[in-house]
């Protein structure tokens, strides 16, 4: 079992800049990548970018340049610092992870970014 606690949610200015965290916990020694995914309301949930164990990254290519995914394995926490941002970035947004071909996902935070 492994559980995600996403955090930093918030209503921001556009071309502000946000940083969202995610814990997580459990049985966390056996997983290689974690992820950060977007939801607007009515749309299917998308991947904006993941990180490896070893610190590898990769990216949505319409986030490129204005996101930035990094861990701190002492805390066991991904982040997600988003930048430039603009009323499309309003979602909700999910941490996620896969371990043993069984995929786990956090609450969502909820950002809103006001024009």
């Amino acid at each position: 079992q492994v559980q995600l606690v996403e955090s930093g949610g918030a209503l921001v200015q556009a071309g502000g800049s946000l940083r969202l965290s995610c814990a997580a916990s459990g049985n966390i020694f056996s997983i290689i990548t974690m992820g950060w995914y977007r939801q607007a309301r009515g749309k299917r949930r998308e991947l904006v970018a993941t990180i490896t164990r070893d610190g590898s990254t990769n990216y949505a290519d319409h986030v490129k340049g204005r996101f930035n995914i990094s861990r701190d394995g002492a805390k066991n926490t991904v982040y997600l610092q988003i930048s430039s941002m603009t009323t499309e970035d309003t979602e909700v947004y999910y941490c996620n992870t896969e371990l043993r071909l069984r995929y786990y996902w956090g609450q969502g935070a909820q950002v809103t970014v006001s024009s």
